[in-house]
């Protein structure tokens, strides 16, 4: 069996791109639960995928390019949910409003990169490598931090998601991806796995990565599993995608799983047409669902333990377009809901909008920024080390 089949087959989702030279012996001999991130922190990551509008979600009201620029699209300045003399917030944002009044919402404008991508595809892999824009990479910015990690396991780095993310594949050990701990572990319980995942040392590199990997599956799958069915939720979680994954994810951290990063995705925002009624659907998805996670945590007494980030590949360009909406653009906002650390505030300055680089916004904030103050201060890793070098953190007071 080769490794495309075995990977078609088995349906597992820890594939990675470099291979291992031997084979280890799986978590039989490792202790589970060991102790997650030396800060005890744990970061909740949500990927807006397609590029969404930042200055239709964070929207400068009191600016008049804007509505002289988006006479079709704009937010009109009394439907906005207000959170200071300039900027406010989508009004179908109305949990995420709530979140900022009550100090858990930190706003981060203007964030992008230097020689920005327009490409969904190439952007989205600049944020989630954390490599220049003219440099390529193999291993995700949460992968490498798994590898570097004091307990490396593929459980301490979760995908709730089917496949995984380039963000969480690392030079080591990859992350673990899954919708439903019950259906992935009854998948590792068939036969042909469990016989190859008691094989040892091969000769050939393929066959080893795949035994290790696969190994490692069986284990992370039982470990996430038997914790997973302890805890459940009595929050109530809007019927969405994202309302059930992060419902998946609140189950789990309550349940003790020792997992210090979660990863989850909402697509859809790639709106070159008919923006304002495509917007604020799944800003609503997102601003419920985020809203009812937060609750619930607040019910566990966890919304100090948990940091969640929301970015986008990139934003949107600040003129619509013909078909009211809007095109490719750059620099964009980034959230920060919870963790114990400062917020109710807005971080930094509003875009200028009269001071564009071909009609786009420019970054003020590198990206790389909030993953080193997030690394840092927060999950307490070496971020020069998971980076490459070192990047400002960003400074809370």
């Amino acid at each position: 069996m080769n490794r495309r089949d075995f990977l078609q087959q088995s349906a597992l989702t820890t594939s990675g791109t470099l291979l291992i030279p031997h084979f280890l012996k799986a978590y039989e001999s490792r202790a589970m639960g060991q102790p997650m991130a030396p800060s005890g922190k744990i970061l909740v990551v949500v990927q807006l995928s397609g590029g969404n509008d930042g200055l239709n979600t964070v929207v400068p009201y009191r600016n008049d390019i804007y509505y002289r620029e988006r006479p079709g699209i704009a937010i009109k300045p009394d439907d906005v949910l207000k959170l200071n003399d300039e900027i406010g917030l989508h009004p179908a944002m109305t949990p995420l409003k709530a979140l900022y009044d009550d100090g858990l919402l930190t706003v981060i404008n203007n964030v992008g990169y230097p020689n920005p991508d327009r490409s969904h595809f190439r952007s989205m892999d600049i944020w989630q490598t954390a490599t220049d824009s003219d440099k390529y990479s193999q291993t995700g910015w949460l992968g490498r931090y798994l590898d570097k990690s004091n307990s490396p396991e593929p459980y301490r780095t979760l995908e709730i998601d089917d496949t995984l993310s380039l963000a969480l594949k690392g030079e080591q050990l990859n992350g673990l991806a899954l919708l439903d701990p019950k259906k992935l572990y009854g998948q590792t319980r068939s036969g042909m796995v469990k016989k190859l995942s008691q094989e040892h040392d091969h000769e050939h590199e393929t066959a080893s990565y795949l035994y290790k990997t696969l190994a490692e599956t069986v284990s992370s799958a039982e470990y996430v599993f038997g914790k997973a069915k302890v805890k459940s939720t009595g929050t109530t979680y809007p019927a969405s995608e994202l309302g059930n994954r992060l419902k998946t994810v609140s189950q789990l951290i309550q349940s003790g799983v020792a997992t210090s990063v979660y990863y989850v995705s909402i697509s859809g925002f790639d709106t070159h047409i008919n923006q304002p009624g495509q917007q604020e659907r799944l800003l609503r998805q997102y601003a419920e669902s985020v809203g009812a996670f937060m609750a619930d945590l607040k019910t566990a007494g966890r919304q100090n333990d948990v940091m969640l980030m929301t970015f986008s590949e990139f934003g949107r360009r600040v003129k619509q377009n013909a078909s009211n909406g809007t095109d490719h653009g750059t620099a964009s906002n980034v959230f920060l809901i919870g963790g114990g650390m400062p917020s109710q505030r807005v971080m930094n300055e509003a875009p200028n909008l009269s001071d564009l680089t071909e009609g786009d916004l420019k970054y003020t904030v590198d990206f790389r920024q909030v993953y080193a103050t997030l690394l840092r201060n927060y999950l307490g890793a070496d971020d020069a080390a998971i980076l490459g070098r070192k990047f400002d953190a960003l400074k809370f007071v």
